[in-house]
C-alpha cells in the first residue's frame, strides 16, 4: 500500500480466504509493513467497489482466484510515530470473506510471500490483534454456509 494522503484515511480491502479450514496469509515484501503477515489486500482505486478492490488485491498479491461471502467488518488500521505519537497513516479496512475457487499461492504485487496457514499453525503466526478476529469473524461466516 502506497501511503495515503496527509491528514485523511485511505479506504482499503482486504480478503480472507478460506480453502477447506486453511485461510491465506501473506507476509508483505514492501515497507513499511516489510516481514509482518496479513491477510492479502490494498488500496481501493479511485472509482473501483471495495469488493472489486478485494478481488483484484487478492489475485494480485496472491495469484489466487475467490468468490466473496460478505462483508465480515470495517477496520480503523492507525498508525502512529514511536517517537511523537503523532498519527502518521490511517487506513480504513474493508474486510471481506471468501472461498477459493483456483490458483496456489503465488507471491506477487507487494506481498513477499503467500501460503495457507491451517488454523493450528495460525496460532503461532504474529498477528495484529484485530487481523486474528476479522479471520475467526470470517471463519464463522463461512461454517453458517
Amino acid at each position: 500500500m502506497t501511503a495515503p494522503l496527509p491528514g485523511r484515511p485511505s479506504p482499503a480491502a482486504g480478503t480472507v480466504c478460506f480453502k477447506g479450514e486453511d485461510v491465506l496469509l501473506i507476509r508483505r515484501g514492501t515497507p513499511p509493513m516489510a516481514g509482518d503477515w496479513s491477510i492479502p489486500g490494498g488500496r481501493i482505486e479511485f472509482g473501483e467497489r471495495a469488493e472489486a478492490a478485494a478481488l483484484r488485491e487478492l489475485k494480485e498479491e496472491t495469484g489466487i482466484t475467490a468468490r466473496l461471502i460478505g462483508l465480515v467488518d470495517v477496520v480503523d488500521a492507525i498508525f502512529t510515530s514511536r517517537t511523537s505519537g503523532a498519527v502518521t497513516r490511517h487506513y480504513v479496512l474493508f474486510d471481506f470473506a471468501a472461498l477459493w475457487v483456483s490458483g496456489d499461492p503465488v507471491a506477487g504485487d507487494d506481498a513477499g510471500h503467500a501460503e495457507w496457514i491451517s488454523p493450528q499453525h495460525l496460532a503461532e503466526i504474529p498477528l495484529w490483534n484485530e487481523t486474528r478476529r476479522v479471520i475467526e469473524k470470517a471463519r464463522a461466516m463461512t461454517a453458517a454456509l
